[in-house]
């Protein structure tokens, strides 16, 4: 995803053009990726599915620590594609938090009504691109610790609390709206392919 996504950014590409290629990262790491460890990409993601409990605490720390190296090493090949805030900093904290709650609520709905691989990854993808267009120009639309980390790094852009505590913060505001609790799986019929 960093790779991808923040290389569109080093490439110089329109702001349309990256939020399509960041959801395309996003689309592609679902597919490849969520039959073997969940397509865990996203260490706000991570934490708030083990606040859920559908991730056990003793695997966080690993995933964590491998979200933010895979970004580290994207950033390295590339050095650049920084997230940069253009608006205050209390308001860039407001941004992250509620971007990145709207993600996770996408999620956790895709993943309640036992959405297909094709459609958690299309649906996942396409609500990363989405935010990352209407919001990229405020706050680079992070939504993610482990894709702003590496890129911040190697560009010196600084903003590491805000873009790792923030997404975390409304990742996990996403698991505590109760109306979650009342989303019914798709029945075979519904299913999309």
């Amino acid at each position: 995803m960093v790779l991808l996504g923040c290389g569109s950014i080093a490439l110089g590409w329109s702001s349309v053009a990256v939020s399509i290629t960041f959801g395309i990262g996003v689309f592609i790491a679902i597919m490849i990726f969520q039959p073997i460890s969940g397509a865990h990409i996203n260490p706000a993601v991570s934490t708030a599915f083990a606040v859920k409990g559908d991730l056990p605490w003793k695997n966080l720390t690993g995933y964590i620590v491998a979200q933010v190296l895979g970004g580290i090493l994207a950033a390295a090949i590339i050095k650049d594609g920084a997230t940069n805030i253009t608006i205050s900093y209390s308001t860039a904290w407001l941004v992250e938090i509620s971007i990145t709650l709207l993600l996770m609520c996408s999620i956790i709905v895709l993943v309640k009504i036992e959405a297909r691989l094709f459609t958690l990854a299309l649906g996942v993808g396409t609500m990363v691109g989405l935010l990352a267009f209407i919001f990229g120009g405020l706050t680079g639309a992070s939504m993610n610790p482990a894709r702003s980390i590496g890129p911040n790094l190697f560009t010196n852009s600084g903003n590491y609390i805000l873009y790792f505590i923030a997404p975390i913060v409304g990742a996990v505001l996403a698991t505590l709206i109760p109306w979650q609790q009342e989303v019914e799986p798709l029945s075979d019929d519904q299913h999309l392919e």
